[in-house]
């Protein structure tokens, strides 16, 4: 199994993927400021390389101790002191570092509504996330126009609790819904295994606590990516 560096490991949706990844006994890279609690991923045997992924020399040495030909999962989110967003800032040094580097695949967690999901958002989730997912949906295009091999993984609404395995990834753009961070992590997991994950974007939503709204244009259900 080809080595992962994982940004944002050391909390939510990332840290479940370093457990999930050191369970199968693959081995695991993080980029951890140090300002962060690095204690879970060094119990797991996670290798730490200390730094900051908005500064470029932190992301190189990160590149550097990965090599070529492995696997990047950035699942980086958060608000920067002068207001600009890690969502868009820091996937873009990774994409950039990245494009170095030749890795075998990029996967970007980002949420649901960014992309061609955009015109199908709520007026209630315009809102409340209208920013961050713009700036989401930015990486996603960078990411996408780089030249990289890649996923791209779009969760619905985050909950903390057990895996229920029933899990879906959809590229329906009117699908909504709810699903676990484990949930999100066993797919990811499923979706660095698969050639057929390439260069597409998926939503993940609960099976049981998602819906699709109608869309005009298309017949559309949600479906499971093919294994």
């Amino acid at each position: 199994m080809k080595p992962v560096l994982i940004f944002g490991a050391t909390r939510g949706v990332g840290l479940e993927v370093a457990y999930r990844l050191r369970g199968r006994n693959q081995s695991v890279l993080a980029l951890v400021r140090p300002n962060s609690e690095p204690a879970p991923l060094k119990t797991l045997g996670v290798e730490i390389i200390p730094g900051d992924a908005v500064c470029s020399g932190d992301v190189e040495r990160a590149f550097m101790a990965l090599g070529t030909g492995g696997i990047v999962i950035s699942t980086l989110a958060g608000r920067l002191d002068d207001g600009t967003y890690v969502d868009e800032t820091g996937n873009q040094t990774v994409i950039d570092i990245a494009r170095r580097y030749t890795p075998e695949r990029v996967v970007l967690v980002t949420a649901i509504g960014c992309g061609e999901m955009m015109p199908y958002r709520s007026e209630q989730a315009i809102t409340a996330f209208g920013d961050v997912v713009e700036a989401k949906t930015r990486a996603e295009d960078s990411l996408r126009t780089s030249g990289l091999p890649y996923t791209i993984i779009r969760p619905g609404g985050l909950l903390s609790a057990p895996a229920t395995g029933r899990a879906i990834l959809s590229t329906k753009p009117t699908i909504h819904g709810m699903i676990t961070r484990t949930d999100v992590a066993c797919l990811i997991e499923r979706v660095i295994d698969e050639d057929n994950s390439l260069g597409k974007a998926f939503a993940a939503v609960d099976l049981d606590h998602s819906r699709l709204d109608p869309d005009p244009s298309k017949d559309s259900h949600a479906e499971p990516l093919t294994p």
